[in-house]
């Protein structure tokens, strides 16, 4: 009787490990050809992106020349140029990272290392969450009804800063928080043991070893917030201007003028629809070298993000 309990339990054991054993070659199929249909989605849209992108730079790079980069817009497309939308660009991106640097940072520490975890810090938090997806549209209604109408701002260098400011503050928080998140406990707590206090422990240990990822999000959001074009004509961007804003340097005491805050504005998105929206096939030849320039703009900041978190990670290690 044993030997044959003994022969069933082996052959229990066997059946099972042949179940086992199917089920796994099975697993390792489906993951497979999961992985090999990721892989021909990201191909097809890489090709896709990559024929979008070479029909407009083959469209767009005879056109670029140092005359187009020094020339104001113009009715005539060969005369026509980017002066005053490449400088209200890096002017308005100028403001908004004065508007959303300092205060994305501060709130994300305060959020992070001193507010008390109760239902009111949770409330907040869920609302950044939301407005991190808040279209930009509505962003530019607020800012219209806000600082347009209500402060009186007017369609300015100002309004375009704290609107964009406020378009990428939730972004700047949350990239922030996270790279706070990931700096390991023992940090603090050997700071902590050597006698630091909360301030100089977030100070001279929390934020130099999150810093790399902290200004990853900023120039991740920076970039995203570059090519926006829905909030800033809501309120009141101009898609035509040949003139150049004031200068913040004078001559006279205290050398500094904030004239131009409130001078007209235009950026490249809006030059571009303006452009894009003429019949005429040589202003859409400018807007596609307009949009190589942009295209350029962008993927150095990204490319900025990528270096800067490279040798702050590097630093960390040594």
């Amino acid at each position: 009787m044993l030997p044959v309990m003994s022969l069933k339990r082996d052959i229990d054991k066997s059946t099972k490990k042949d179940r086992l054993r199917r089920q796994l070659v099975q697993r390792r199929r489906r993951d497979r050809a999961f992985a090999f249909a990721g892989l021909a989605v990201m191909a097809g849209v890489s090709v896709v992106l990559l024929a979008l992108l070479g029909q407009l730079v083959y469209d767009g790079m005879g056109r670029i020349s140092w005359q187009f980069f020094t020339s104001y817009p113009s009715r005539f497309a060969s005369q026509a140029g980017i002066l005053s939308a490449w400088i209200g660009t890096v002017l308005v991106m100028l403001l908004t990272a004065l508007t959303a640097v300092p205060l994305g940072l501060g709130a994300a520490i305060y959020l992070e290392e001193y507010a008390p975890k109760n239902w009111m810090t949770d409330l907040i938090e869920i609302n950044i969450t939301n407005l991190a997806g808040v279209p930009s549209i509505v962003y530019g209604l607020m800012a219209l009804g806000l600082l347009v109408y209500e402060f009186h701002l007017g369609q300015s260098f100002l309004t375009a800063g704290l609107t964009l400011g406020m378009l990428i503050l939730p972004m700047v928080i949350i990239a922030t928080r996270e790279s706070l998140r990931a700096v390991p406990p023992q940090i603090r707590e050997a700071a902590y043991a050597v006698g630091a206090t909360k301030w100089q422990t977030v100070r001279d240990h929390v934020v130099p070893y999150s810093m790399g990822g902290i200004l990853t999000g900023m120039i991740l959001a920076l970039s995203r917030a570059v090519g926006e074009t829905a909030p800033l004509i809501t309120v009141g961007a101009l898609s035509f201007i040949a003139f150049l804003p004031h200068l913040p340097l004078t001559s006279d005491f205290p050398f500094l003028s904030g004239q131009w805050l409130f001078d007209p504005f235009t950026v490249m998105p809006i030059q571009m629809f303006n452009w894009v929206s003429r019949p005429q096939d040589e202003f859409h030849i400018n807007a596609a070298a307009a949009g190589v320039i942009l295209l350029v703009m962008t993927l150095a900041m990204n490319g900025l993000a990528i270096v800067i978190r490279a040798r702050f990670r590097r630093r960390i290690h040594w």
